[in-house]
């Protein structure tokens, strides 16, 4: 599932970053994001502890497109008559619940056999993922049952030097996405 990243790691401080197992604060569609690479499991032990996050509610992939999730979805599972649906929907503001590929990691998905996963519109989010060659941990950046930060500063105020910022607008939504699942098309987050 570890893909190569670019060697161009040591001009761009995001990608260092990245590679390096840092935290990046980011600006998605609604909120700021607090993601890192999902291969990295100690990363993810970073974020979740820093979040106090428990592992078993697992976490949210974001990606530029579809074809970067395909090695933590089990894209065959998913039902004929959910594909349109769900396809239709991305790039956008919907995160759909799909079932996870047999190699995706439980620090990705807790305690589920399902994966949360979105194709972003946000042009910072895909720049990152294009530049990365995979998907985010995406997760929004607050403390677990506080607001979330909705610029780099406010994120700066809670994570202060301990994470990577990068700089960006939000998108404009007032709420971070809808979440769905995958297999009904249920509602699970307005």
């Amino acid at each position: 599932m570890q893909e190569q990243v670019p060697s161009q790691s040591a001009q761009d401080p995001a990608l260092t970053a990245f590679s390096n197992g840092q935290l990046l604060v980011y600006p998605t569609e609604a909120v700021m994001g607090i993601g890192c690479d999902p291969d990295n499991e100690a990363a993810v032990a970073q974020l979740l502890a820093l979040k106090q996050r428990p592992v078993e509610k697992g976490v949210i992939l974001v990606a530029a497109t579809y074809s970067q999730l395909l090695p933590y979805v089990d894209d065959e599972a998913i039902g004929q008559d959910r594909r349109t649906e769900i396809f239709s929907s991305w790039p956008g503001h919907i995160t759909w619940i799909l079932p996870k590929a047999k190699t995706t990691p439980a620090w990705i998905t807790g305690a589920h056999d399902t994966l949360a996963v979105r194709v972003s519109a946000h042009p910072v989010v895909c720049e990152l993922c294009h530049k990365f060659g995979k998907p985010l941990v995406s997760t929004s950046a607050n403390l677990s049952g506080q607001p979330p930060a909705m610029s780099v500063a406010a994120a700066r105020s809670v994570f202060g030097d301990s994470v990577y910022y990068v700089e960006g607008a939000l998108g404009g939504r007032n709420k971070p996405s809808v979440i769905r699942d995958g297999r009904t098309g249920a509602v699970i987050r307005e």
